[in-house]
């Protein structure tokens, strides 16, 4: 029989015959002709799915292979933003003070001069200095550049001086240029063609407004938190962002949104304390919480030249538009918790008593005799319990 025909069971065969595949599966590999003579030590080759080609007439379509999708990549994590590598603090070039005060003096100095040479200074000022009066005859070229590189020395000279503060730095450009950091105190001298902009270096704290946040249940709360810092690199706090302390501001709010949205604000339901080994970790565990959010604001405020100690919440409450049904809740917690501890003590004190009073053989109780006892004890215990918890 044809292997690519068949016949109906018990019938003459049909006048049209029928075909079938013989290849089931329609989707094959090509060898390439250079395998078929390759050497046995020759590593594998990988082959790729051929399309193959349906009989003609059939009204069948060639089909391709079905790859499988490949598997989703893990989306990446948020990183904090890189810093400008070409943006450092340095030390700018400052001299004392006290060398800029001798230089604009002795300019003073050769300008009083040179005029008295001249015969330029008056009589009367001459005299009271005890000084020999000279003809004027007049101020030629040679003398009047002397005297100009005189003035303009002098005011180069006292131009550069300043007063340095502790705790204070000066961020030094020119003509839009890095120049350098001055953090020294005193009288200091530095270049007077470079702007000088100053910055606090000190220890600082800063208290934030109630910030409107949620939870990880979805509850509104309102987070005060306290942040220590101090601008560690000033090139970056003032030339690498455009308000440091408004930054600082702005990432410590994100910051919060963030680590306060993945914790609930409280377990109500359960005996363990929060964040405790076994207790589900909620945000009044104060040290935790404030550990995340120090790191998550340090790494954020490192780009900007800003060192972060702490960022501690000290007040986490509830929204004003949740915080009257969330204090019924508490309270109902509260309540249900303190009648389960009632009962418990009740029932283990008529327990005690019963067991008591029949096993020194005080009484002989029957079935009956016994659960009266019980009720009673009871609604005792209980009346003595709510006098004492009134009281």
């Amino acid at each position: 029989m044809n292997p690519t025909t068949s016949e109906p069971d018990g019938g003459a065969p049909s006048d049209i015959p029928r075909r079938t595949p013989v290849i089931a599966q329609e989707v094959t590999t090509e060898i390439p002709v250079h395998l078929l003579f390759r050497d046995d030590d020759s590593q594998p080759v990988a082959l790729r799915p051929a399309v193959v080609a349906r009989r003609q007439g059939t009204g069948e379509q060639p089909k391709i292979g079905v790859r499988r999708p490949a598997p989703a990549r893990p989306l990446p994590q948020r990183s904090a933003p890189p810093a400008d590598p070409y943006l450092a603090e340095r030390a700018a070039p400052a001299l004392p003070g006290w060398t800029g005060a001798v230089a604009g003096a002795c300019s003073l100095a050769g300008i009083g001069a040179l005029l008295w040479g001249a015969g330029a200074l008056p009589g009367r000022l001459t005299r009271m200095l005890g000084l020999t009066s000279y003809p004027y005859h007049g101020i030629g070229i040679g003398l009047w550049c002397l005297l100009t590189l005189g003035v303009m020395l002098a005011l180069f000279a006292f131009g550069g001086l300043g007063r340095g503060h502790v705790g204070y730095a000066w961020v030094l450009t020119l003509c839009g240029d890095y120049g350098g950091t001055v953090r020294r105190s005193g009288l200091v001298w530095v270049s007077p063609l470079m702007l000088r902009r100053r910055v606090d270096v000190r220890l600082r704290h800063w208290r934030s407004d109630p910030m409107p946040v949620t939870d990880a249940d979805g509850t509104a709360l309102r987070v005060v938190v306290v942040v220590v810092w101090r601008v560690e690199d000033t090139a970056r706090a003032v030339l690498g962002v455009e308000d440091h302390e408004a930054y600082l501001n702005q990432q410590v709010e994100a910051a919060m949104a963030r680590v306060v949205s993945q914790l609930p604000a409280d377990t109500l339901h359960e005996d363990v304390p929060p964040g405790s080994a076994g207790g589900t970790p909620t945000l009044r565990d104060a040290e935790a919480l404030g550990d995340a959010l120090t790191r998550m604001v340090w790494a954020e405020c490192v780009p900007a030249g800003i060192e972060v100690f702490s960022a501690q919440p000290t007040v986490i409450e509830y929204g004003p538009e949740v915080a009257a049904a969330m204090q019924r809740r508490r309270i109902a917690a509260i309540d249900a918790k303190q009648r389960d501890s009632v009962l418990t003590s009740v029932v283990d004190a008529v327990d005690d008593t019963v067991n008591r009073l029949t096993a020194r053989g005080l009484v002989e109780l029957d079935d009956y005799e016994r659960k009266a006892l019980v009720r009673d004890l009871t609604v005792a215990f209980c009346t003595g319990r709510s006098g004492a918890a009134e009281g």
